[in-house]
Parts: structure tokens; C-alpha cells; sequence
């Protein structure tokens, strides 16, 4: 059972649209009332995914990539032109839908994952500034979404921002301090060596399970729809895909322009990767029945991300220079 899910963690690019198509067949197969009682599954599959990227996390490693020029700049990428960014092309592609339009946006404002520290060793990239990334990013993004989803869709999308604020205190902020402290715990109970080999690689695999079961109720959902106008995954694939070649191209300019290569690419992944498990609980439980159209967008957003991820590793050489030693700060 481990070593399935362990595999599957690996090659994501392929378990991802795996798990659309069966949530799509799920959803068309089922009546209404079973695809609805799936929205209970959604906070505790996004606590399962969170939890472990905290177990897994050496806070120590923070001191290491704390470069404030590169993290501001990674931080303003995220949340000075992205969102803004996904919003103007909400507006121009979904103009009377504007719970598809919240999808984008949702999409746009909510930076790094474990696919940002992951992706980042990959590529050889600075680690340390890659899981800064990813808890600075995480945090910003958690805090500052119903704000901004409130100011810039506010007037045609109904935002309680208090509920939405509950969300993301139980699918990020609980998740995240129940992982910290089980990694004290175990720390406490086995030595750091041995916590890496015969610990920590599990942790992981949990994380498969929370990321792949709420692509699953996420497509489930939207699957009756879809088959009533196959034609709206295109109409939304288009402004996705946009948004990617904007994020890489900006992210990469800057980070070939002015910055070394491990920290360059830190950049790219930390601003390109975007934590959709968690924007797609918030879409789904903070935003009623509608929210199932924002969930339709992210979750199509996996595909995009994923295998853009996977294929921006091996334009890495080209674009900052062949790896001549792994930076980590």
C-alpha cells in the first residue's frame, strides 16, 4: 500500500488527470445527492495534504534561504501581478461568470505547495529559499485571499469573508501547527537520520491521498455540467493556460535578469506553483453551490500545472546555465 502510494507521489503528472477522468465518471454516473455528500470530504483531504508537508519541514533550513531581496521579490511577483493578472483575464473570458472568474482568481492567490520544494530540487534549485517560498508564500496567501477576493469580485460574487477566514484557519493554519508539533514529537522519540529514512518518506504519500481525492470530488461535482457543454473546458483552458505562459515568463525573466541560478530558479517555483488543494477547498466550502464553477477551474488548473512544472525542469540548463553545485543559501 505504501510503495503504491509512494509511486504514485512521484508521478503525479500522470496520477492527476487520472483521478479527473474518474471523479468525471463518478459524477455523471451518480445522482445529485451522492455527489453533493462528497463536499464532506473536503476538509479533512485538505488537512491530509497539508499535514504532512509540515511534518516533513526542517524549520531550520528557513535560516538558510532567508535572502529578503529574493523573497520580497518572489512575494511581490505573487501577490502585486498575479492576482491582478488572473482578475483582468477573468473579467475578459468569463464576463457574465463571475464564480468562474473567482476560480482563476483563487487560482492566483494562493503560492507554493510541497510541488514548490519538490520541483526546486529537481531542477537543482536553492532549496532553502524554496521552502521559505513556501511558508512565507502559504501564509501571505491565506491571510490576504478573502480580501482580496472581497475587493476585486466583491461586487458580483457574494464574499463572507469571516466564513472564508474559517476555512483557511482549519484546512491551513490547524494542519500546519499539527505538523510541526508531530515532527517535535517524533523528533523527541527517534534521531534525525533515523526520522529521514524510516519516517519521513510516508509522510508524503499521505499528502497523494489528500491531493488526488479532492481533484476526485472536485470533478465529481462539476461532471453533470460538463456533460451538458463539453465545449466550456476549452473556454476555460484558454485563459489557464494565458495565465501559466505569463507567470513562467515574467518569473523566468526575472530570475535569468537578476538572480544566480539556484536562487533564479527558486523564483520560477516559487511564484508559478500555486497551492490548488487548498484553493479549491475554499471555493467549495466558502462559496455555496456556485462555488463548484471556481472549483471546475482549478481543478483543470492541476493539469496545466503539473505538467508545465515537469517540463520547465528540463529547459533549466538552457535558460540559467548548467548546474555547477546545488546552492542552499
Amino acid at each position: 500500500m505504501w510503495k503504491i502510494l509512494m509511486r504514485i507521489n512521484k508521478n503525479l503528472v500522470y496520477a492527476i488527470p487520472v483521478m479527473m477522468v474518474v471523479g468525471f465518471v463518478f459524477g455523471a454516473a451518480v445522482n445529485k445527492d451522492a455527489v453533493l455528500a462528497l463536499k464532506g470530504l473536503i476538509v479533512p483531504l485538505t488537512f491530509l495534504m497539508v499535514y504532512p508537508m509540515m511534518v516533513t519541514l526542517n524549520i531550520k533550513h528557513l535560516k538558510e534561504g532567508l535572502d529578503f531581496r529574493l523573497q520580497a521579490t518572489t512575494q511581490f511577483i505573487n501577490f502585486a501581478i498575479i492576482p491582478f493578472a488572473a482578475f483582468m483575464l477573468g473579467r475578459w473570458f468569463f464576463p457574465n461568470q463571475p464564480y468562474m472568474a473567482l476560480g482563476l482568481l483563487l487560482a492566483s492567490l494562493l503560492p507554493t505547495s510541497g510541488m514548490t520544494i519538490s520541483w526546486t530540487g529537481f531542477a537543482k534549485g536553492n532549496m532553502g529559499a524554496a521552502i521559505n517560498m513556501t511558508v512565507i508564500g502559504l501564509t501571505l496567501g491565506s491571510l490576504l485571499t478573502p480580501f482580496y477576493v472581497s475587493a476585486l469580485l466583491g461586487a458580483t460574487v457574494h464574499v463572507d469573508i469571516v466564513k472564508v477566514m474559517l476555512q483557511i484557519v482549519f484546512i491551513v493554519f490547524l494542519p500546519m501547527i499539527a505538523g510541526f508539533v508531530t515532527r517535535q514529537i517524533l523528533l523527541k522519540k527517534y534521531t534525525l537520520p533515523e526520522f529521514k529514512e524510516n519516517i519521513a518518506p510516508y509522510f508524503p504519500a499521505l499528502s497523494t491521498i489528500g491531493v488526488l481525492g479532492i481533484v476526485f470530488v472536485a470533478m465529481a461535482l462539476k461532471a453533470k455540467t460538463v456533460m451538458a457543454n463539453p465545449g466550456l473546458l476549452v473556454i476555460i483552458f484558454i485563459p489557464l493556460v494565458l495565465l501559466y505562459l505569463f507567470n513562467f515568463g515574467l518569473s523566468t525573466f526575472v530570475g535569468t535578469r537578476f538572480f544566480k541560478r539556484g536562487d533564479g530558479i527558486a523564483l520560477v517555483y516559487g511564484t508559478v506553483m500555486r497551492n490548488l488543494s487548498i484553493a479549491l477547498a475554499i471555493a467549495i466550502n466558502g462559496f455555496g453551490v456556485e462555488g463548484a464553477n471556481a472549483a471546475l477551474v482549478i481543478a483543470l488548473a492541476y493539469i496545466i500545472q503539473v505538467q508545465s512544472a515537469a517540463w520547465y525542469v528540463n529547459f533549466t540548463d538552457v535558460l540559467f546555465g548548467k548546474d555547477v553545485g546545488v546552492e542552499n543559501g
